[in-house]
C-alpha cells in the first residue's frame, strides 16, 4: 500500500466531518462519513490497485455533494453568545436522573412523542429564543424539519 494513501483517507474522513473546512457535508448528506469509512475499509480489505475505483468514487461523491457551512456558522454564533453573555445553567431536567420520590427526572423523552418532538425547552433560560443555526439552500430538508419543530413548539402548551 502506498504511504500517501493513508493521508488521502485521513483527509477524506476529515473533509466529510469537519465544518471548518467549508466543505461540511454532514448536515447536507446523511452519510458522507459512512461513505468514506466504507472506502477506507475497502482499501484495507482489497488493497491497491483494485480499491482505486472506490477511492475515485468517494472523491467524486464528495466533490459533487452539496456544501454548507451552516454548522460552522452555528458553532461560531453560539460561541460568541457564550463569550458575550456567559454560560447559562443547564435546565434541571437535563442535569441528572430522577430525584428521590420522583418517577422520572423531569426529562421529556422526544422519542415517546409523535414526530419524535417534545415541547420541553432544552436550552437554558434566556437562551431559548436565540437562533444560532440558519440552514442555507443546500439544507432545504433540514430547514423544513426545523420549521416543523419550531411550529409544533409554538402550538404546544408549556
Amino acid at each position: 500500500m502506498s504511504t500517501a494513501l493513508p493521508e488521502v483517507e485521513r483527509r477524506d474522513v476529515l473533509h466529510a466531518r469537519d465544518p471548518a473546512t467549508g466543505e461540511a457535508l454532514g448536515s447536507v448528506i446523511a452519510t458522507p462519513a459512512e461513505e468514506i469509512e466504507e472506502v477506507v475499509q475497502a482499501v484495507e480489505h482489497v488493497g491497491l490497485p483494485e480499491a482505486r475505483y472506490a477511492l475515485a468514487q468517494a472523491a467524486i461523491y464528495l466533490s459533487l455533494a452539496p456544501k454548507s457551512d451552516a454548522a460552522g456558522r452555528a458553532l461560531s454564533a453560539a460561541t460568541a453568545h457564550v463569550r458575550e453573555h456567559g454560560a447559562a445553567p443547564v435546565p434541571a431536567w437535563l442535569r441528572s436522573g430522577p430525584r428521590p420520590g420522583q418517577e422520572r427526572g423531569g426529562y421529556e423523552n422526544p422519542h415517546r412523542h409523535p414526530g419524535h418532538r417534545a415541547s420541553q425547552q432544552l436550552l437554558p433560560e434566556g437562551v431559548a429564543g436565540e437562533r444560532f443555526y440558519d440552514p442555507d439552500e443546500a439544507e432545504a430538508q433540514l430547514a423544513a424539519r426545523l420549521e416543523e419543530i419550531r411550529a409544533a413548539r409554538r402550538r404546544s402548551p408549556r
